[in-house]
């Protein structure tokens, strides 16, 4: 099915209609940068065994497969982003990593691991400045300096170990099919790849994307990939050390090595030393649920629980007719302010950082929430005090955060579930190719600056094997018993925050079915301004809004919502229209 266009008639419509307030401005100008590409219709999926949302349908096909094989959520999970690294390679894929919440059903157990990437052991604090000042952002994600050591493979490896059933090489089947037999290049990959152009691309990516005159391949046209075959076949034969030794990891290190503007110092031991970190999961009570999520390096985990602890006694609705009505859109948006300025000064890998623990103390929240006036937005709210702050500086951040970034969702037969945010960084990553996939950027989600004008340091700077901070926030929610109600999650770069927080809301405050949940409006503010998708259901709530004093900033927010939810005995699935996925169950 293609995508519906644009309705180009809202940016201006809405310009229009803001223009009265003095502090309206135009787009906001780093609207998501793997750019929305239009809208399809999706339908809610009802199943009863098993249900896999995901970004595209050929890799919901893929998880399904395994499931109906009598695999885990896992074994699904790994056959689903396998493919989603051919179908949508510029939002994730091997040459990046991921977190996993995943839920043991018999166990009773809620696991976090982290694949997230790594620096180098040559970086260094002052890895992104030039002549002591920060270097430019798009310089930087296209050289070697942005590429992290991956961490995806290990984390598949790792958690198929422990929570898989079927084969690894089986899970690798209908990835390799595809890169063999070739897959039809979407109408979102081709716009995407129209936008980015073939000239920021290395030669061999260059040649793989685009036609020989520089074109970017038609939608329709079948795409092959021998190359990222011929890697898939060496991990599922000799498994991740396949990945992190010998040929595939040399082929890494070269690319690094070799691309445009510098090289990244990315060694073979990097690639060797590195592990997945198995982290607390992190839980709140929201009302009559239970939402848990992960916590640092992300800042997705301790974002959104904080904001839903500040919102937890106001009064935001609790019918689906109250869906958007401007109360709610202020109060949520005043918390996520707050609670962005504590993520912002405070949230940093947490074997360099030392984290506050006090972030979500009762006491500490309450004091936060009198900050909140009901009838006035405030612009850039500070950061608190919170307990447990230890005797360390944090210095303002310096973070920029791009969004190529994927998400699946997945309930098996069994019970269990699996919710994993997945990345590249930014859209197509760094644009450096090895072994037939892409490689991350993911290290321009450190601060380019490690100290701000005051000279205090920042709790996200560079640091040899440091994980940059993140706003993935995969997230499953329980009722009082311990029973999955949903699974979710979004790419988004730090917008992935306000999206899981919209969905929690429509889920379990207004109560909206799944598909609907996922295509609400999103809204919601990083801290200063009140940013509205542009939409036509934002024209009434921007105008309503505006009198509170809101800086309101229309703009692109390209959501990528997957839910899995379990509601009156049976599964529903839902796939964000505003990305080409699918949910399919049975």
């Amino acid at each position: 099915m293609l995508l519906r266009p644009l309705n180009c008639l809202l940016a201006p419509l809405l310009a229009i209609l803001l223009a009265a307030s003095a502090e309206a401005q135009l787009l906001d100008p780093r609207s998501s940068p793997e750019a929305a590409t239009g809208e399809q219709t999706h339908e809610l999926a009802i199943g009863k065994r098993h249900m896999v949302s995901a970004a595209n349908a050929l890799a919901a096909e893929a998880g399904r497969e395994m499931l109906r094989a009598g695999g885990s959520a896992i074994d699904a999970a790994i056959a689903t982003q396998l493919v989603l690294n051919l179908v949508e390679p510029q939002s994730s894929g091997i040459g990046g990593g991921a977190f996993i919440l995943y839920w043991d059903k018999a166990k009773a157990e809620l696991k976090v691991y982290d694949g997230r990437e790594t620096a180098p052991a040559s970086a260094t604090p002052d890895r992104f400045l030039v002549d002591g000042k920060p270097m430019p952002f798009n310089k930087a994600v296209l050289s070697g300096l942005s590429v992290g050591v991956p961490g995806l493979v290990r984390l598949l490896e790792d958690v198929h170990k422990q929570h898989g059933k079927l084969a690894w090489a089986k899970l690798f089947e209908p990835a390799i099919r595809l890169a063999e037999g070739g897959f039809e290049i979407s109408q979102r990959l081709h716009v995407l790849l129209r936008l980015d152009g073939p000239d920021s691309f290395v030669p061999a990516a260059r040649r793989y994307f685009f036609t020989d005159g520089g074109s970017a391949l038609p939608i329709g046209h079948r795409l092959r990939n021998a190359e990222f075959a011929a890697t898939l076949r060496a991990i599922a034969a000799g498994g991740a050390n396949a990945f992190y030794e010998g040929p595939i990891a040399q082929a890494i290190v070269d690319a690094v090595a070799a691309a445009p503007t510098a090289p990244g110092g990315m060694t073979l031991d990097d690639l060797k030393n590195y592990r997945v970190k198995e982290r607390p999961p992190l839980c709140v009570s929201y009302r009559a649920h239970e939402v848990c999520g992960v916590g640092p390096p992300s800042s997705g985990g301790p974002t959104v629980a904080q904001t839903l602890k500040l919102i937890e006694p106001l009064d935001i609705g609790t019918t689906p007719d109250a869906a958007l009505n401007a109360r709610a859109v202020h109060l949520i948006t005043e918390a996520e302010k707050l609670a962005f300025a504590d993520r912002n000064k405070y949230v940093g890998d947490p074997d360099f950082v030392a984290v506050p623990d006090g972030l979500l103390d009762d006491a500490y929240i309450a004091e936060r929430r009198k900050l909140i006036d009901p009838q006035r937005g405030v612009d850039k709210p500070k950061a608190g005090e919170p307990p447990g702050l230890k005797r360390q500086s944090f210095g303002v951040d310096a973070t920029i955060e791009r969004s190529g970034t994927s998400h699946i969702s997945i309930v098996d037969e069994a019970g269990n579930a699996v919710s994993m945010t997945t990345t590249i960084e930014g859209g197509f990553g760094s644009h450096n190719w090895a072994a037939g996939f892409l490689l991350n950027n993911e290290l321009t989600d450190f601060s380019f600056a490690p100290v701000d004008a005051a000279g205090q340091p920042v709790a996200n700077a560079v640091a040899p094997g440091k994980r940059p901070r993140s706003s993935m926030a995969p997230t499953i929610v329980f009722d009082t018993q311990r029973n999955v109600e949903a699974v979710l999650g979004s790419p988004g770069g730090s917008r992935i925050i306000l999206y899981v927080l919209k969905t929690l809301v429509a889920l379990l405050d207004w109560g909206l079915d799944a598909q609907r949940a996922a295509d609400l409006t999103n809204f919601g503010s990083q801290g200063s301004g009140l940013e509205i998708e542009l939409d036509w259901a934002a024209v009434p709530l921007g105008l309503t809004l505006r009198p509170l004093g809101h800086r309101i900033v229309p703009s692109l927010m390209n959501s990528g919502i997957h839910i899995v939810m379990r509601r009156d005995g049976r599964l529903e699935g839902a796939a964000d229209a505003r990305r080409e996925g699918a949910a399919l169950g049975d």
